[in-house]
Order: structure tokens, then C-alpha cells, then sequence
């Protein structure tokens, strides 16, 4: 047991060994956002989508463009509107020839940026749901198998809520991690300008190919997770539902809290962290580490944490500070 234990570890430090360079090479073309660069590297190497807020002009789109640059993944932004119907996402039948003939929508792509995802109608979201839930597109009669791997990163602007759809709780628990864009550091902004004030052309370079991430995959999966860490990781999702009995007092601020989903969601992301980190095991600091992203837009407050300015946020760091850590 302990010579495979060592196997393991030995592997996952030389596969993860090219996530360095790409940090590397990402830090060329993108100011900061390392925190959000990395969630997307999480996405892609477990299976899990993801949703992000930030006002416009933090450079979400050129972030995720870079990463597939990076990882010579196809890449497709689809502009959410009020008037976008399902077709245009999903693809169409078309008559070409003498005959019928599906044509692909954007979604059949590697990287998939939903613009302002809340500005499209139920039914235009609900076209993406099965695509993000069962990686496959129905037109017509036929189901097309979506290209692997594949990742959804929906955008939502926090300020702008004039002509928006509230996203169904069944799509926002299909999102593995809700991830907070924020303003960069002035020393940041400041790099920014000097790199974009004169066009220099500067790209990213291919670093590993797509073949590789979804190879990668398996690997991630044999990360080791304690059964004390499984243990804290089931209490952590299980007091958004049961806070007295962690002895947090915040039952009147949560109207609902995170389901089972979250539980296995958050174990995964807490090997996506090790991996980064070259480790064949999980630690109390990954699961920490991953924690807001995974459970902030599962938790639903009620109108008295709205009146009390309590965010999802600062309850599921009350829970944390509560649930004890092996």
C-alpha cells in the first residue's frame, strides 16, 4: 500500500510539473486574477463549471481566451440576450442539399463563455442546463456528444439588474464554484497600462495540449482523501443545513442550504487545489482554500440576513470557524 501510496506521488509531481509554467506563461498576457486562473484550471481538470461575478472590464474574457490559448483548446463566447433562443446556442436542422443536416451552435467547444448569462430567458438557460449537466446536445431527433473536455464559465454583472433573469437554483448548483472577480491592486493597474498602452502582440504559447488535461483527469480522481478530511468536508456542507448543531447561530439567516452535490463538488475541487500544489493528498488547507467558491451561491440567505447586510459569504465563514478541522 505504502510503495502505490509513493507510486501516486511520484506521477502527480512529474505530470503536474507543467502547471508552473503555465501559471508562468498565463502571468504574461493576464495582470493578477491568479486566483481566478487557477478556479479555471480546477474547472477544466475535474469536471465542474464555473459561474463568475465582476463588473464588466476585469478582463474575464481575455483571461479565459488566454487559458485556451495556453492549452490549444477551442474557445466560443456566447452573448447572452433577452431575444437569444435555445437554437442559437445548441445548433440547428438545416435543409442543405437535398437533405437534412444538423448545424452546431457555439456550445460544441472545449472553453464556453456565457456573457451576462442572467440576461437570457428560463428556456434559453434551461437549452444550456442539459449541456452542462449531461455534456450532450439534443437537435432534432439527434444527441450530439459534447467535445471532452468541457467547461461552461457564465459571467454575471452584480451592479446591472435591469433586464435580467434570476438564475433557477437547479442551474446554480449545476455551477461547481461561484468565483468573485475583484478590482485589481493599484500596483496591478498599473502594470496593466504599461502592458496594453502599446500594442506588442504578446500571446500566450502553447504550453500543454487538451488531450492531456482530459488524461489528467483520472489522475486528479486518485488524489487521496482522508477519511477525517471526508469527515470535516461533510460537516463543513451539512452545517449550512444543521447550524446548531455546530453551534453556529445562524439558523434565521439561511433559507436553504447547500445539497449533496456541494459535498462532492467541494472534495473535488479540494484535489483540483492539491494537484496545483503537486500532492497526492488533500489537506484541511485545500478545502478551506476552495470553500466560498463552492458553497456561496449554494446558500440562500433569508430577508432578515438581507436586512442585516449578512452576506452567503460571511455565514459560510461563521460555519467555517465553527466546524472543527482535523
Amino acid at each position: 500500500m505504502q510503495q502505490e501510496a509513493n507510486g501516486i506521488s511520484e506521477t502527480i509531481m512529474a505530470e503536474s510539473a507543467f502547471v508552473d509554467e503555465l501559471k508562468n506563461e498565463l502571468g504574461r498576457v493576464i495582470i493578477g486574477q491568479e486566483r481566478f486562473l487557477q478556479r479555471i484550471i480546477i474547472g477544466l481538470l475535474t469536471g465542474g463549471h464555473l459561474l463568475v461575478e465582476g463588473v464588466p472590464g476585469l478582463a474575464k474574457t481575455r483571461a479565459v481566451t488566454a487559458v485556451a490559448s495556453c492549452l490549444q483548446a477551442t474557445f466560443r463566447r456566447i452573448q447572452f440576450t433577452p431575444d437569444l433562443l435555445p437554437a442559437d446556442i445548441t445548433g440547428t436542422t438545416i435543409f442543405q442539399a437535398g437533405a437534412f443536416k444538423d448545424r452546431f451552435g457555439p456550445i460544441f467547444a472545449n472553453l464556453v463563455l456565457a456573457d451576462e448569462i442572467n440576461r437570457a430567458p428560463a428556456k434559453v438557460q434551461s437549452a444550456l442546463l442539459e449541456a452542462m449537466q449531461e455534456q450532450q446536445v439534443t437537435i432534432g431527433e439527434t444527441t450530439h456528444r459534447l467535445p471532452e473536455p468541457f467547461l461552461v464559465m457564465a459571467t454575471q454583472n452584480p451592479i446591472e439588474q435591469e433586464g435580467t433573469y434570476r438564475l433557477p437554483e437547479a442551474q446554480l448548483d449545476r455551477f461547481m464554484m461561484m468565483v468573485k472577480v475583484t478590482y485589481p491592486s493599484w500596483e496591478e493597474e498599473r502594470k496593466i497600462l504599461d502592458m496594453l498602452i502599446a500594442p506588442s502582440g504578446v500571446g500566450c504559447r502553447p504550453i500543454v495540449n487538451i488531450e492531456k488535461i482530459v488524461q489528467l483527469r483520472s489522475l486528479v480522481q486518485q488524489i487521496h482523501i482522508d477519511d477525517s478530511i471526508r469527515d470535516y468536508i461533510v460537516n463543513l456542507v451539512y452545517a449550512t443545513r444543521s447550524p446548531e448543531k455546530f453551534g453556529a447561530e445562524v439558523g434565521t439567516l439561511i433559507a436553504q442550504g447547500a445539497s449533496p452535490r456541494a459535498t462532492v463538488f467541494l472534495a473535488k475541487a479540494a484535489q483540483g487545489i492539491a494537484f496545483l500544489n503537486h500532492r497526492s493528498y488533500v489537506t484541511p488547507d485545500d478545502v478551506k482554500a476552495i470553500l466560498l467558491d463552492v458553497l456561496r451561491h449554494r446558500v440562500a440567505v433569508t430577508y432578515e440576513a438581507e436586512a442585516e447586510e449578512v452576506t452567503a459569504d460571511d455565514i459560510v465563514k461563521r460555519l467555517a470557524e465553527k466546524v472543527a478541522a482535523p
